[in-house]
């Protein structure tokens, strides 16, 4: 899986989560799937199941699962109330810490990263912002499951988010190359269009969309998908969907060859 990008501007981070970790997951399931042999699943409520923990909870999304009253009661409410004082309101404060986690990430620093997307989301646990963080970080486990129950979530606050949308389908479809279950395939097709009609101009979104037609069988509107994409960022090309596109059907534009 390629690390997290040092050095990149936060803002286009933020844009291109699919790109910058899910797009070569993509590409190579098999091997997400092989980094451990433990599954991390998520329970009927979203909170995250799975192995003994192996860092203290404040590194852990969402303090290992807990709902925002256990984690409180954990970080220490007069502490929280003391962070939330240097800001004019707890909204203000929460989106100040989950951009800092997005700086983090740039930074290559998951934990320090994971510590600021918590307290974003114990200073306000309807900021979607910060779900969405903790399930970037969360997409380095060994299955894409905690990183869709916490994108689910963050959806759930703000159900028209190009970026979570686009995130979440591509999870699905990252899920379903490793269990080939339809259900997988045609959700991720689903958040996918609606994340490239709520932004057309997400390239990322369109590759992966193009992704979900090819395993659908539905070559014509993956090359479309595909040259969408291509015309709005060169970069966003995913070369591996290609090759397997020119194998079903030759690209309509001549494009590739």
């Amino acid at each position: 899986m390629r690390p997290f990008i040092p050095f990149i501007n936060v803002s286009i981070f933020k844009l291109t989560f699919s790109g910058a970790v899910l797009l070569a997951l993509l590409a190579a399931p098999t091997a997400y799937a092989q980094k451990a042999k433990t599954k991390l699943v998520a329970n009927p409520d979203g909170s995250v199941a799975g192995p003994a923990p192996t860092k203290p909870a404040r590194l852990q999304p969402l303090f290992g699962g807990l709902r925002p009253e256990a984690a409180i009661q954990q970080f220490g409410t007069a502490r929280l109330d003391a962070i939330a004082a240097s800001f004019p309101t707890r909204e203000e404060a929460s989106t100040f810490f989950a951009n800092k986690g997005y700086e983090y990430l740039t930074e290559s620093q998951p934990d320090t990263a994971t510590y600021r997307f918590n307290l974003a989301w114990l200073l306000n646990p309807k900021n979607a912002d910060a779900y969405r963080g903790l399930g970037i970080v969360a997409s380095t486990q060994p299955t894409p499951d905690a990183a869709i129950a916490l994108l689910t979530q963050g959806l759930a606050l703000a159900p028209t988010n190009a970026l979570l949308l686009s995130d979440l389908g591509t999870s699905h479809l990252i899920r379903y190359g490793l269990n080939t279950k339809k259900k997988d395939l045609n959700t991720g097709v689903e958040l996918l269009q609606r994340a490239t009609t709520a932004d057309p101009n997400n390239a990322v979104a369109w590759q992966q969309l193009g992704r979900g037609y090819f395993h659908q069988g539905n070559y014509a509107a993956a090359w479309d998908a595909v040259h969408k994409g291509r015309a709005l960022d060169m970069s966003s090309l995913d070369f591996g969907l290609i090759t397997e596109l020119q194998a079903k059907q030759p690209d309509p534009k001549g494009l590739f060859k």
